[in-house]
């Protein structure tokens, strides 16, 4: 017995498409506006400016963007079962606005099952392709959200109608509709949209706890708790990143270059140094977050042991030879008083997995650029 075989009226129909896609199109701009942010603080244009404060909001714009990119998985799912027979619908070309809706169709499937199939596997930190996720994800959202606007714009009129109608009418644009069969069920389009609502709402539960606190008893979806060694999880430990023993050596020395000149502080020279503490979040790109309180040394206050001038960036860079392991910090982050040169997490010395001797906390960044494993930090 098929879907329609349950139902008085057949399942399928514009009104029930309509609402399901006003969904996936909010869960889609939602998510890539939030993934321009993320970007562009990772990777920043000459005319992008983010801001130190307020210190969570990064924490909150990369939750909402993974959240409503693992919501919009069951809507694109839902979105793709009530419209699959017009997607094969003949004429298969028909008139030029015809093509453009269906290429336009075939690049927003496409382009969506990629970046949320990317999306999910990047929150699970496995990568089981050869290209950069980074930056091809950075390009795919750009086409996605092309073909959406592209298909809404071909199709608002019939939108705009569909949405506007009662959701069980028997309408003749009903894909189903001549093989509807009379007899009353169970099964109607006002339970298709409650049961996708209710889907939706369970999926970001499911993985709202990884970023959100108090809702991390029901995060059983979620590849992170939130929590981890010192309160903080770990991405990248101390191993992966090549990172030995030697840290831990009396011959330890983090050096300030300003101006060409260059400043060697010991370990116990940092620590003679008036600590500050703060309680700052700490955000990665793959949704989850947790908040620490970190002590340390101002960086402003550090720079100053050198040169009074602030105002400017600085390069930060870290014994790990990785990707990130030299970033850049922005004049704003480099004289903000929650930027610290941390030396302890609640309460305790850094581990080695969480960067010590001494690490980078700045408000409002993501994690992969609160640099572990300090080596120099140069003032441009």
């Amino acid at each position: 017995m098929g879907l329609d075989d349950r139902t008085d009226k057949p399942v399928r129909g514009s009104g029930l498409t309509a609402r399901v896609g006003l969904l996936l199109g909010i869960a889609f701009t939602v998510c890539f506006v939030t993934g321009l942010i993320s970007h562009w603080i990772q990777h920043p244009p000459g005319w992008f400016y983010w801001p130190a404060n307020p210190p969570w909001l990064y924490r909150v714009t990369q939750g909402l963007h993974v959240i409503s990119g693992v919501v919009a998985i069951p809507l694109l799912l839902v979105k793709l079962g009530v419209v699959y027979p017009k997607l094969f619908a003949r004429p298969r070309i028909g008139s030029p606005v015809r093509l453009l809706e269906r290429l336009s169709i075939a690049v927003l499937v496409a382009a969506g099952i990629f970046q949320l199939f990317t999306g999910l596997m990047n929150t699970a930190q496995w990568y089981p392709w050869k290209f950069f996720f980074t930056t091809t994800h950075y390009a795919m959202a750009w086409v996605a959200i092309g073909a959406l606007a592209v298909h809404i714009a071909v199709k608002l009129p019939i939108i705009r109608s569909a949405l506007g109608e009662p959701l069980d009418a028997d309408t003749s644009t009903d894909e189903a509709a001549e093989a509807a069969p009379s007899h009353r069920g169970v099964l109607t389009r006002r339970t298709v949209l409650r049961g996708t609502w209710a889907i939706a709402g369970l999926t970001a539960l499911a993985y709202a706890g990884q970023s959100v606190p108090f809702l991390r008893w029901a995060a059983f979806l979620a590849p992170r708790s939130g929590e981890g060694p010192q309160g903080v999880p770990i991405n990248r430990t101390a191993q992966a990143a090549g990172i030995t023993d030697r840290v831990r050596g009396a011959d330890y020395r983090l050096v300030l270059t300003v101006d060409g000149r260059e400043t060697s502080m010991s370990l116990e020279a940092l620590r003679s140094l008036p600590q500050t503490t703060r309680d700052l979040p700490i955000a990665c790109v793959e949704g989850w977050s947790a908040s620490g309180t970190w002590r340390g040394v101002r960086l402003r206050d550090l720079l100053t042991t050198v040169d009074d001038r602030r105002g400017r960036d600085a390069r930060v860079v870290s014994f790990d030879r990785g990707l990130y392991g030299v970033t850049m910090l922005p004049a704003n982050f480099v004289d903000d008083d929650d930027t610290l040169i941390a030396l302890e997490l609640n309460g305790e010395v850094l581990s080695l997995d969480h960067g010590y001797p001494c690490r980078l906390i700045a408000p409002n960044r993501p994690g992969v650029l609160q640099t572990k494993w300090l080596s120099r930090i140069e003032v441009l």
